[in-house]
């Protein structure tokens, strides 16, 4: 028997093992995820880095842009050539006129300039007053003629704008709808391009009264370019008659929430400030500084200074840190993607520590099955050892009382000493089958159990197996019962392996039914297999050890509680033995109504 202490001490070892092994998986897993958080930190830094640098780098190149252009706002021979476009324009102002050089026009100004000729002032009077009371084909060609004198106005408002106006209203008291749409668009159109040098009140007044005629009143367009730099420079005018003067500076203005960028020197009494839009800011300064963060996969914005708005992945640089009129910020081009960069280096590293746990776990878990099942195999070896010592202990003291007897001469009559001479053989077959059943278990486990396959009559075998098996079982006074058609049924088949495992199945049969003398045997034929069924009323085998106790060293546990002899190999060598031939083995037990052991050999050669 095993003894408590020699079963507990593996498993200490065992608990000691594990323990040593989840010390260091812990730590391992704890070193990975530390790692893992300086890296996903490196990589955050790594990323703002980048950021930074293409800011400074951005603000490194629009600095000389903003500069070259206040030099050049001191030279008026370069004005035209700095606001050689339709959305910027150079402003100077003076004390009683605003003057605008550039290609860019105002759709109003603060010191409008409508025209200086008073002939033809007094000439366009005289067209505009003929015209009254004319029909309306008449007034609509003296309104034409009107528009043709150049350099007049009238209190004020150009002539053309004048007489383009009246043709509006002749063909509005005329009730022409269509004519009046085209014409009343076409002014529209002109008022919004910056055509006429005049006035805030001037374009608003005929601007609504436009949009009343094509009946879009209520409506806001987006700006253009001649009215979001006519509201720029308004404000900065506005700004200057506040403060007094216009002061050199940079500055963003926001016009009906577009910017526009302010730059300006003031030399005596003639400030001077150039106006862009963001259009022109865009398309002429930042795409000098985009390019560099292009290459880092940035975005450059220019933002107010007053926004205080910013991704908070981006990078900043305030106007007030760079003296340029914005605030430079650069963000992710594609932040998805960025995110995407990170989210799969994190993915990676979780995937790592995952592996690593479930390597750790799986490795534990391995080391403790396999440790285990090997308790479990000495556990089983141990039993085995006290089992066969017990099996081997039963003939050999049998051997040796009767040895005794007949060498003492202790025989009382001459019949006795052959009674003696008898059993003293049937224990020495016992001690040989107990030997021979141990040699081959040892071969069937090295693999090296040799089986002489040769056609022979299973039915006949079965027959004389149950023959010696009875007269052996006689004296313990059991009956086997066969129950086997007539005729022969030929197996390809060892004969002492199958007599070897029939065996077995019988002598099971009677230890483990020690209440029913009687042992039921029946052979029948079944498509091509012959099925030999051993059965009895024993103790029965409950359901969940039937899977394993056909497994080495295995033994049942009423066979344990009931103090049955027994080794735990037989059955694992009736398994071995019948597949082997080509066959299977089976059992139908359940405690308390027996068992039903059943091999079915493949029959023919």
């Amino acid at each position: 028997m095993v003894t408590p202490s020699r079963v507990k001490s593996p498993r200490r070892i065992v608990g000691l093992a594990l323990t040593l092994m989840f010390l260091p998986s812990v730590l391992l897993v704890g070193l990975g995820w530390q790692l893992y958080r300086l890296d996903w930190t490196g990589a955050l830094q790594q990323l703002q880095e980048r950021r930074e640098q293409a800011a400074d780098l951005a603000v490194a190149t629009l600095e000389p842009i903003v500069t070259g252009v206040e030099r050049a706002l001191r030279t008026p021979a370069a004005w035209r050539g700095l606001a050689d476009a339709d959305d910027a324009v150079v402003v100077r102002f003076d004390r009683d006129r605003t003057d605008i050089t550039g290609r860019g026009r105002l759709a109003y100004s603060p010191a409008p300039d409508p025209g200086h000729d008073p002939e033809a002032a007094v000439r366009a009077g005289a067209l505009l007053r003929s015209a009254r009371g004319l029909p309306l084909q008449r007034q609509l060609d003296l309104y034409a003629q009107m528009a043709q004198v150049r350099g007049a106005a009238l209190e004020g408002v150009p002539a053309e704008l004048l007489a383009r106006y009246a043709r509006c209203v002749a063909l509005e008291r005329a009730h022409h709808v269509p004519e009046l749409r085209a014409e009343a668009q076409a002014l529209f159109d002109d008022l919004r391009s910056g055509r006429w040098s005049i006035s805030r009140a001037v374009y608003v007044a005929n601007h609504d009264q436009a949009k009343e005629w094509l009946d879009i009143r209520g409506t806001d367009a987006a700006l253009t370019p001649a009215e979001a730099l006519a509201a720029a420079v308004e404000s900065l005018a506005q700004t200057g008659r506040q403060d007094g003067a216009t002061t050199s500076g940079r500055q963003v203005l926001r016009i009906s929430g577009s910017p526009a960028t302010v730059v300006s020197v003031a030399d005596a009494d003639t400030p001077v400030a150039f106006v862009a839009l963001q259009s022109f800011v865009d398309r002429e300064w930042l795409a000098r500084a985009v390019p560099a963060a292009d290459r880092q996969r940035f975005r450059l914005v220019l933002q107010d200074p007053l926004v205080r708005s910013v991704a908070a992945t981006g990078a900043r640089r305030n106007a007030a840190e760079t003296g340029l009129p914005w605030t430079v910020t650069l963000v992710d081009e594609d932040q998805a993607a960025e995110t995407a960069y990170l989210d799969a280096r994190r993915s990676l590293w979780v995937a790592g520590l995952v592996t690593l746990g479930v390597l750790f776990m799986g490795g534990g878990y391995l080391v403790t099955r396999v440790v285990g099942r090997e308790l479990a195999v000495a556990r089983l070896q141990s039993d085995f050892v006290a089992a066969v010592s017990h099996e081997f202990r039963t003939p050999l003291t049998s051997m040796r009382q009767l040895t005794e007897i007949l060498t003492d001469g202790r025989v009382a009559a001459e019949e006795r000493r052959l009674d003696y001479y008898r059993a003293l053989g049937r224990q020495t077959d016992r001690l040989q089958r107990l030997v021979e059943n141990l040699l081959d278990f040892g071969r069937m486990e090295a693999g090296t159990s040799p089986y002489r396959l040769e056609p022979l009559d299973a039915c006949a075998l079965v027959r004389t197996v149950i023959d010696d098996f009875g007269h052996d079982a006689a004296g313990r006074g059991v009956h086997v019962d066969l129950e086997m058609a007539e005729g022969a049924a030929i197996v390809a088949g060892d004969r002492d392996a199958l007599t070897n495992a029939l065996w077995n199945l019988l002598d099971n049969a009677v230890k483990y039914s020690p209440d029913c003398p009687t042992v039921w045997v029946t052979v029948e034929r079944s498509a091509g297999r012959l099925l030999i069924r051993v059965r009895d009323r024993g103790l029965g085998i409950p359901r969940e050890e039937q899977r394993t106790i056909f497994d080495r060293f295995v033994r049942g546990t009423r066979a344990r509680t009931e103090g049955i002899k027994g080794t735990g190999i037989g059955l694992a060598m009736v398994r071995h033995i019948v597949r082997a031939h080509g066959g299977e083995v089976d059992v139908d037990s359940a405690p308390g109504t027996g068992s039903t052991f059943t091999i079915g050999l493949p029959m023919g050669v």
